[in-house]
């Protein structure tokens, strides 16, 4: 099965607040994010996931793609009362112990890394059991790099080193057999 993953297009948000599963504005440039996606993304396919953000659901939508398939499971992480707070805002004591432990601590009594990782893995093994060869998922960086640790057995400790960009497109090949045949990555 080939699987599409694809962030987001930009969004218009200040960078100093918390946000994940908030809904924040797309950029001005989306309709030419829009365009330059069309170019990459030129195969038809016969499952489109998209998380239920609006981020993502616009993305979808601006796609043009019919049958579109929304999934709790492709959500960012839940920041829970710190969403939409500025950093600075957050109680520093609060902030520093979830930092030390992100994978198991609750983030704002939200979720922690392992819980959203748990959700996207659910995704997957259902996904796995489908029987389509082209599957489309547009959807959040966070779940982006717990794919990846899904896919590679990337310990969740290391999951933001992996760099992923907004519109990024990667394409994950999965056999019968294995998990992962191989990954490509379109600029």
């Amino acid at each position: 099965m080939e699987i599409h993953v694809i962030r987001h297009t930009p969004i218009n948000f200040d960078k100093n607040r918390c946000y994940g599963r908030l809904d924040v504005p797309l950029a001005h440039s989306f309709k030419k994010d829009v365009e330059k996606m069309r170019k990459k993304i030129i195969s038809k396919f016969d499952l489109v996931y998209t998380s239920p953000s609006a981020r993502c659901k616009e993305l979808a939508k601006a796609l043009q793609y019919e049958s579109i398939i929304e999934d709790e499971r492709l959500n960012e992480i839940d920041f829970g009362d710190w969403e939409g707070k500025l950093w600075s805002e957050i109680n520093q004591e609060k902030l520093n112990t979830w930092m030390k432990d992100f994978v198991t601590i609750r983030a704002g009594n939200g979720e922690s890394l392992k819980e959203m990782f748990q959700r996207v893995s659910s995704f997957f093994n259902e996904l796995r059991l489908q029987q389509c060869k082209k599957v489309l998922i547009i959807t959040h960086s966070g779940v982006l790099r717990c794919t990846w640790a899904y896919l590679l057995s990337i310990p969740l400790e290391n999951i933001f080193k992996l760099p992923v960009g907004f519109h990024e497109h990667f394409i994950f090949k999965m056999g019968q057999d294995s998990l992962l045949d191989s990954i490509v990555q379109l600029k």
